[in-house]
């Protein structure tokens, strides 16, 4: 008896009339087949005309154990993972989440205790449907938490729960179908030219220094903080390569950018001459401009800046709009571009937004033009 030799694990074909197998097609007798079944013992069927009809039946029961292993795999998955609690399963989700710069973790940490693990930390992960993720939005709103609030926690359950759908906990996902709460920011406060020019002065040069770091480049709170005289990679380019994250007091990655990432702005040349004129007074460490001023060796410290704008502020010498920030600094160079025709595009990018949507939310009503003008400027070309 011979035995016709097929891949590892698919079996084999065979006769046992005695003939050599090289006599086999022109031979009357019936194939068989031998193969080892989704159970694990050792099958024989009989009774194939040809060897194409054999071959034929192996690569059918082949497929089915291999479907078959697919679908244990997937079951034990499912009986691992769908009895586990909402917490625990997030907790092994976030041990994946490399990615995620420190001020990041902090802010997913700070959801997930507040907000999340109290309405769904015990719920088991095969409890999960739209229903559920739906009253969760509602316990938020009842709950009183800000909008802003409300659509970063569900954008982490939305990311947790679809990685739990990945691995086949759920037949549909559990977020779909589901209204997200609608986010819009308040609208920006933004100085004056005017107020711009009394405000920059109102404290000391590093102040001033911050203010112009964000008001002309649109540099964030802690990108100003880490200025460097080797961004300076053009005569009009200033390269932010990173920031003084808030939570370890040390330089970081950008927001939304990993280690190493960068985005390039615009450099007016006054600001390229205040931080000149900040280094030429004050000098540098290691291109550092801002540093403590007990300890040079550390970066500058959020709160030193934060305590000089509350008692600007609390002054009354200084004409700053009601409800301003020393954010709002960031906002008026977002302003500045796009009262002067610089596309929004360009300024989400300069201004290292995440998405787009983000830039159109809170400048949409700084945009010039209207639907009516629109309207105008079309028609010019089509009556010409």
């Amino acid at each position: 008896m011979a035995h016709g030799s097929l891949p590892r694990g698919m079996g084999s074909f065979f006769k046992e009339c005695g003939h050599p197998q090289s006599r086999w097609p022109k031979c009357p007798h019936s194939y068989k087949i031998r193969y080892q079944s989704a159970g694990g013992r050792q099958a024989e069927e009989s009774g194939f005309a040809d060897k194409d009809a054999a071959l034929e039946r192996l690569t059918e029961v082949y497929n089915e154990r291999k479907a078959a292993r697919r679908s244990e795999t997937k079951a034990e998955r499912i009986r691992k993972y769908g009895a586990m609690r909402f917490a625990d399963y997030t907790e092994e989700w976030k041990a994946g989440q490399r990615h995620l710069a420190a001020q990041s973790v902090k802010h997913l940490d700070s959801l997930l205790e507040h907000h999340i693990y109290p309405a769904l930390g015990s719920r088991r992960m095969n409890s999960f449907d739209h229903k559920v993720v739906d009253a969760f939005i509602r316990t938020m709103e009842r709950s009183g938490a800000g909008l802003a609030t409300q659509s970063n926690a569900f954008d982490k359950v939305r990311a947790i729960l679809l990685d739990a759908h990945r691995l086949g906990l759920f037949p549909d996902s559990p977020v779909a179908g589901v209204k997200a709460p609608q986010y819009d920011p308040a609208r920006a406060v933004i100085p004056s030219p005017e107020q711009l020019r009394t405000i920059r002065t109102a404290g000391d040069d590093a102040f001033t220094l911050v203010v112009d770091l964000m008001s002309g480049c649109g540099l964030r709170n802690g990108e100003a903080f880490a200025v460097n005289l080797k961004n300076l990679v053009a005569d009009d380019v200033y390269r932010i390569r990173e920031q003084v994250v808030m939570s370890t007091g040390q330089y970081g990655p950008l927001k939304h950018r990993k280690a190493g990432e960068y985005r390039d702005v615009p450099l007016p040349v006054r600001v390229r001459e205040s931080i000149e004129w900040y280094a030429d007074g004050y000098g540098t460490v290691d291109g550092y401009l801002l540093r403590q001023p007990t300890d040079p060796s550390k970066p500058f410290k959020h709160y030193a800046m934060d305590n000089q704008w509350r008692r600007i502020r609390a002054s009354g010498a200084v004409d700053i709009p009601e409800g301003m920030v020393l954010y709002g600094n960031r906002h008026f160079f977002a302003s500045n571009c796009l009262s002067n025709n610089i596309p929004i595009t360009d300024v989400a990018e300069w201004m290292g937004h995440k998405n787009i949507d983000v830039t159109f939310k809170i400048y949409r009503h700084l945009m010039p033009g209207s639907i009516s003008s629109a309207a105008q400027i079309l028609n010019a070309a089509l009556v010409a």
